[in-house]
C-alpha cells in the first residue's frame, strides 16, 4: 500500500544503495505474502504483535537463522517508522517484540604470515589477468574497501603520487584512503599492461576492467578472491569481505588506532569497528596459553 513510497523514501533522503533497497523489498514482500496467505490482510495498520510473533516462529520453523530473522525485523522496524512519521498508523506492532538471540559471530580473516606468503608467492602470472587479479586481491587488503567501491573505483579517483584514492561508500560518503608505495607499483604496472592488452576502448573511467575491456562486477570478484585464497587459507567463508575483515584486524593488531580504522572503513560508528577488537582479545588470550607456565 506504501511500499513505494517507502522505497523511495529509502532511495532519496537515506541515501541506501541499490542493493540495499533491493533487501529491504525482498523482505517486505515475503513479509506481505505471510499476511496474505495466513490472515488475508493488506493493511500494515492491521497488523498486531501476536501476528509478528507468529511470523517469526514461522521463520524459525523453516530454518531460518536468527540473524536473518533479526535483519527482516529491522526492515519492519524501519517501514513502521515511516508510517508513523507520514500519519498512517498510529503505532508500530515492533515495540513489544522481542528479537530471536544471535551467537555472536567474530570475522574471519586471514593471519598476516598467510597473507604475506600469499602475496609474495608468484602464483599471480604477469599478463594482464594475473596483474589484474593480483590487484583485486592487493587493494581489498591494502586499503579494507567495500566490493561495491571496489567494482565503482575510477582512474581519476587514485593519486598515485600521493598515494591516497577515493571511494564513494554507503550513503554516497566520500572518503580518502591512502595506500603504501608497494599498491602504487602495481596500480602503474597494469595500468600500462591495460593500456597495451585492451584493444577496444570500451567507458575506461574505471579502473578493474575485463579482458574484453568490460566493467568489472561483484561475481568476477567472487570468483578471483576466492580461487586465490583457496591456496593459501583453509577458511570455509573466502569472500572479498573477508580481506577487508583481514585488513582492519592486521591494522589494529600491529598498533592501528580503532578511531582511524573506523575511518579507513568508512563506518558509520565505533560500535561497528570495535568488533575487530574481539580477535585481537581471542589472539592474546591464546598467546597467553601458549606462554604462560601456569595457564
Amino acid at each position: 500500500m506504501y511500499e513505494n513510497a517507502f522505497y523511495e523514501y529509502l532511495s532519496s533522503e537515506k541515501r541506501y544503495s541499490v542493493h540495499t533497497v533491493l533487501a529491504y523489498q525482498t523482505d517486505l514482500k515475503q513479509f506481505h505474502e505471510f499476511l496474505e496467505n495466513n490472515y488475508e490482510i493488506r493493511n500494515p495498520a492491521e497488523v498486531s504483535p501476536s501476528i509478528i510473533r507468529t511470523w517469526i516462529t514461522d521463520l524459525m520453523e523453516l530454518k531460518i537463522s536468527p540473524r536473518s530473522i533479526n535483519r527482516k525485523l529491522s526492515t519492519l522496524k524501519t517501514f513502521y517508522r515511516f508510517l508513523r512519521k507520514n500519519g498512517h498508523v498510529k503505532s508500530s506492532p515492533l515495540e513489544q517484540i522481542v528479537p530471536p538471540k544471535t551467537n555472536k559471530r567474530l570475522p574471519e580473516f586471514v593471519n598476516e604470515e598467510k597473507m604475506d606468503l600469499f602475496l609474495n608467492e608468484e602464483i599471480f602470472s604477469d599478463d594482464f589477468t594475473g596483474l589484474r587479479n593480483r590487484l583485486v586481491i592487493e587493494l581489498l587488503y591494502n586499503t579494507g574497501m567495500r566490493l561495491s567501491e571496489l567494482t565503482n573505483l575510477k582512474t581519476v579517483d587514485i593519486d598515485l603520487t600521493k598515494c591516497e584514492l577515493k571511494v564513494l561508500g554507503k550513503r554516497n560518503k566520500e572518503r580518502i584512503i591512502p595506500f603504501n608505495n608497494s599498491l602504487a607499483i602495481h596500480i602503474g604496472e597494469y595500468m600500462k599492461k591495460r593500456s597495451s592488452a585492451i584493444e577496444e576502448e570500451y567507458d575506461n573511467k574505471y579502473l578493474l576492467l575485463t579482458a574484453k575491456g568490460k566493467n568489472f562486477y561483484p561475481k568476477l570478484v567472487y570468483r578471483i578472491v576466492n580461487s586465490y585464497l583457496s591456496k593459501v587459507s583453509t577458511l570455509k567463508k573466502k569472500s572479498p569481505h573477508v580481506l577487508r575483515h583481514t585488513f582492519a584486524t592486521h591494522m589494529l593488531n600491529n598498533g592501528a588506532d580503532l578511531n582511524a580504522i573506523k575511518e579507513i572503513l568508512g563506518h558509520a560508528n565505533l560500535a561497528a569497528t570495535q568488533v575487530y577488537t574481539h580477535n585481537t582479545i581471542e589472539n592474546l588470550k591464546k598467546v597467553y596459553k601458549q606462554a604462560h607456565p601456569r595457564a
